[in-house]
């Protein structure tokens, strides 16, 4: 992307950003709340100080790894959400390395290995189906997401449990979690793996061959068969590197929160955090940097609307009210290009039918 194209792309950002925060102010106006006031919390629960900013990265952590997962996929002309399955496998793996009691270095390392094998493992029915079957990733990962939610479900009430408290797996041991970067937050320096995540995503898609291919099949995905790319490989690549971004979300998450690092029944902590991370790869314009921003933001977003629900009194069915509708108007020329994106696979579709 060239200087005049990123400006362009942060123009419109902007401009969605100022349009969403005026219609979510317009809303809680019409509801006879003070938007000021409501907005002061927001950004001062999101940035206004050294543990509200931490909590904001915090948020970030794992948003960032999940929306390097669609990100990756999207380059590559797939339409890959498949995290949100991947990202429970990853974290539950993670916290069955302490089973084993393992040294320090050791058992880190291993809970970190185990979390990305688990979310690559769990993204390759996808990518089999779509190569061999062509079957749309859409749909199998759909599937698989609830699969993998069930699974989890089973693994936490029978296998994982903790014996002392039924309600939750056993914690990850002490000496495999990621200490704190600001002791008193829940920020630790898992960040900073997010981080390197994205800047190594950047490094694949923008500076090696694999990278070059990924993203001329997700450009034009005739020509680049013509040219003699094999899309069963990019299929293959994209899914399992995705796979692997989703499982060490899981594994930072809960390796890196505190104050229980373990997983509840329900998986409160960890749900959702891969569609989220499909709204931060949006705002981010599906580029490994600009997803870094989005995800702060976002994570700011999270932390700041406990804030406004606290001290501007506005419901919380409002705050996220307000938080959609923002995202929704900072992603919408990304969401045009995925609709421009689905017409051009519909297009190919058709085509080749009727070569056929």
């Amino acid at each position: 992307m060239g200087f005049p194209a990123s400006i362009d792309e942060l123009t419109k950002t902007i401009i969605g950003g100022v349009i969403g925060f005026a219609v979510g102010a317009l809303i809680i106006m019409l509801y006879g709340y003070d938007p000021i006031s409501a907005y002061q919390a927001l950004f001062n629960g999101a940035f206004g100080d050294l543990y509200s900013f931490s909590e904001s990265l915090a948020n970030a952590t794992p948003l960032i790894l999940t929306a390097l997962t669609f990100a990756i996929g999207f380059r590559g002309g797939m339409f890959n959400i498949g995290a949100e399955g991947q990202l429970y496998l990853g974290a539950l793996a993670a916290v069955a390395v302490s089973f084993f009691h393992l040294p320090s270095a050791m058992g880190f390392a291993l809970s970190l290995i185990c979390a990305v094998v688990a979310g690559a493992i769990w993204s390759l029915p996808v990518a089999i189906l779509k190569a061999t079957r062509g079957v749309h990733e859409v749909i199998s990962t759909i599937m698989l997401n609830w699969i993998s939610q069930f699974l989890c479900f089973y693994l936490i009430a029978r296998i994982l449990v903790d014996p002392q408290r039924a309600e939750k797996t056993i914690s990850v041991a002490e000496w495999t979690r990621i200490p704190l970067l600001v002791p008193g937050t829940s920020l630790s320096y898992g960040i900073f793996i997010s981080l390197f995540a994205a800047i190594m995503v950047y490094l694949l898609l923008w500076r090696t061959v694999i990278g070059f291919d990924i993203r001329a099949t997700g450009h034009n995905p005739l020509a680049a068969t013509y040219a003699g790319i094999e899309k069963w490989k990019i299929i293959l690549f994209v899914f399992i590197t995705g796979g692997l971004t989703a499982g060490l979300a899981g594994a930072v998450h809960v390796m890196g929160r505190p104050p229980v690092y373990a997983i509840y029944g329900g998986m409160p902590s960890i749900k959702g955090l891969g569609f989220e991370g499909l709204a931060v790869a949006m705002v981010g314009r599906n580029h490994p940097i600009g997803i870094i921003f989005a995800a702060i933001f976002f994570g700011g977003l999270l932390a700041g609307g406990r804030m406004m629900q606290l001290f501007a009194h506005v419901p919380l069915e409002m705050v996220r009210v307000v938080v959609g509708i923002v995202v929704l108007f900072l992603a919408i020329p990304e969401l045009v290009k995925v609709f421009s994106f689905l017409r051009k696979i519909r297009t190919l579709f058709i085509f080749r039918s009727k070569r056929s």
